[in-house]
């Protein structure tokens, strides 16, 4: 079976910096991926050459059967690729449930033969506020949010995309550990109910309890791509983090 995210010889620089170098990376449908390594390490250049914030100059990007190259974010969310931003970024004079109904109304809408109805989007949006526990504040605006639970509505407004690939960037960052396990406890649901996710993240304890698969990068270079146990146990991984 064709994976559903297959990477092949990325490349991408910044100047006469080389970000990515002939980077190599294929998810399958339903896997969960943990993709790690130290600040500096193309972790970001990769994920925005894949969602299409940035175009690659080498290397190809396929997703679901078809090549993603040249194509803008936009386009590759109506494909079924979604992300969510350590740094959330909700509409902030919009409410909990108006901020998932835009990904709903301009993403699932635009897609070839959808036509949700103003009910069936009040329904999925009051869904998607129960299943990330934002039930009781859909009417709130952002502002009043506890950090936990800005960090749980940038993922549910990446699902209200519907995507068949979420990428989760350092969704867990400045949580305490009760938050840091409920988050990872809502990427497994996710996962569960069919979505593929590549999860971004410096947080050990956090990516060993997620990850089936774990792929490393360091200085834009894939060193280490397997099961979790093995690859932390990799000496050229122990020696990237411990600077040897």
């Amino acid at each position: 079976m064709s994976p559903l995210l297959d990477v092949q010889g990325l490349g991408k620089r910044f100047g006469g910096f080389v970000a990515l170098d002939g980077i190599d990376l294929s998810v399958a449908a339903g896997e969960r991926v943990g993709l790690i390594g130290p600040n500096g390490s193309g972790k970001s250049t990769l994920v925005n050459c894949m969602c299409g914030t940035l175009q690659n100059e080498l290397g190809t990007v396929q997703f679901d059967g078809h090549s993603m190259n040249g194509l803008p974010a936009n386009i590759r969310t109506h494909r079924g690729m979604a992300r969510s931003f350590q740094l959330p970024r909700p509409f902030v004079s919009m409410t909990v449930a108006e901020n998932l109904r835009i990904p709903l109304l301009y993403t699932v809408n635009a897609r070839p033969g959808n036509h949700l109805s103003t009910a069936e989007i009040d329904a999925r949006c009051a869904d998607l506020a129960k299943l990330v526990g934002l039930a009781e504040k859909a009417n709130k605006l952002p502002r009043d949010l506890t950090q936990v639970e800005m960090r749980k509505l940038e993922l549910a407004r990446a699902m209200a995309a519907e995507p068949k690939l979420l990428i989760a960037d350092e969704a867990m960052a400045g949580l305490s550990q009760s938050e840091i396990n409920d988050i990872v406890g809502l990427l497994i649901t996710l996962n569960e109910r069919g979505i593929t996710i590549i999860m971004i993240e410096h947080i050990m304890r956090a990516v060993m309890a997620f990850s089936q698969r774990l792929v490393v990068l360091v200085s834009g270079k894939k060193i280490a791509d397997g099961k979790p146990e093995d690859v932390v146990n990799n000496p050229e991984v122990i020696g990237a983090y411990l600077g040897q």
